[in-house]
């Protein structure tokens, strides 16, 4: 079956104004000003958008996909991630991670899980290890975990400045950041280490102090929750100018503490401050839990992060009068790029069709991932096995 859809404001995520579409197999196999001329033998669904934007499906690059929390005790674990919970926030690309809890939730779920939104028609990845060190792999390292298993694109998230780190010093975390730097040259991979951030006072000297004493190249080195309180988003602006890219998480508004940045603060700030706009990404924490402890660590308030923050976050940008051509990379481009997934989000004849359509409200209505229509018109056609 083609595809063909028409009539669509094409962010590629820069504009190309009004564009036609042809999709099949997965893949967008035409992209232009005028209509491709098809076969009428050819079995052709054709999709008139009506001038909507159309643009890249998110990639969101830290979600916990088997569940995160636990916390405040074994009925505080949060339940694996179901698939519409990614593609009614837009999601068509994720990668899944590890976080406090990673020894009850092990690398074998992670990558079960994995494959298992694959099967449902998303792309998914996941990282090795989790927040503490030594990291806990499937193999024998984590460069062998890298390297042998398909999904494994890189380490994470390890924690640094947090009471609940294993408070690694900088040798570990260079060993650590080595291993999985030469195992993204042997493989093609991305090879990174995705640090989760607290709101310690040391910040991100850890990393700054990698950075000044070893030969490793700073992209290796990828904090997130860097607008969780404002100096830190500071530090993590000017690592940026080191060759860092950063990332920062797209906190429920309801629930954001204000000693820290809302995304559209934070995206504002770093573009007015003139920062280089593609070493900053946007992911959902989705899985994970947002806790509040008091100064003896003991946790006072618990809530729960969701991939539909990008869905919310992305049109809060937009209502704000932020431009699509700026916040789109954010969730798209830059995320591929970081990650090297190389047919992923942009909208590009040989690339992988995975598309949102926005309507003049600027709210997703429609979600196409690797070809397949998901949502179409805000009504679900594709759900997981266990969703009701």
């Amino acid at each position: 079956m083609f595809e063909l859809i028409t009539n669509a404001d094409v962010y590629a995520p820069r504009s190309l104004g009004i564009q036609h579409l042809l999709v099949c197999a997965g893949k967008i196999a035409y992209i232009g000003e005028s209509l491709p001329e098809l076969d009428d033998k050819l079995s052709v669904k054709v999709t008139d958008v009506d001038g909507a934007k159309l643009v890249p499906g998110f990639i969101d690059a830290h979600t916990h996909i088997t569940g995160g929390g636990g916390e405040a005790g074994p009925s505080t674990r949060v339940p694996p991630l179901q698939l519409s919970q990614f593609t009614h926030a837009g999601v068509t690309s994720v990668v899944g991670l590890l976080g406090t809890d990673d020894l009850t939730r092990s690398t074998q779920d992670l990558l079960a899980k994995v494959m298992g939104l694959r099967q449902e028609g998303l792309s998914a990845w996941c990282y090795t290890g989790g927040y503490h060190l030594p990291a806990t792999t499937l193999t024998d390292s984590v460069r062998s975990d890298i390297v042998n298993l398909e999904p494994v694109i890189g380490a994470g998230e390890v924690a640094i400045s947090d009471h609940r780190s294993s408070q690694p010093c900088r040798d570990e975390i260079l060993r650590l950041a080595s291993e999985t730097h030469v195992a993204g040259l042997m493989t093609g991979k991305a090879g990174i280490v995705h640090f989760h951030l607290g709101d310690g006072e040391r910040g991100l000297s850890l990393i700054r102090d990698c950075l000044q004493s070893s030969e490793i190249p700073a992209r290796v080195f990828n904090p997130t929750h860097v607008n969780r309180n404002r100096t830190l988003f500071e530090e993590a602006c000017e690592l940026t100018r080191q060759g860092c890219c950063v990332d920062i998480t797209a906190f429920p508004v309801d629930g954001q503490d204000r000693s820290g940045w809302s995304v559209t603060e934070a995206v504002q700030r770093y573009f007015d401050q003139g920062y280089d706009p593609q070493k900053l990404t946007i992911s959902s924490d989705g899985g994970g839990c947002l806790p509040q402890f008091d100064s003896n660590g003991e946790m006072i308030k618990m809530g729960f992060a969701k991939s539909s923050a990008m869905a919310i976050t992305f049109k809060a940008m937009l209502d704000e009068g932020l431009s699509m051509e700026k916040i789109l990379p954010l969730m798209t481009s830059n995320v591929a790029a970081l990650l090297r997934l190389h047919s992923k989000a942009i909208l590009e004849a040989g690339h992988d069709a995975d598309l949102l359509v926005v309507n003049r409200d600027n709210n997703i209505e429609s979600v196409m991932a690797n070809g397949v229509w998901h949502i179409k018109q805000s009504e679900a056609l594709v759900r997981g096995l266990f969703e009701e």
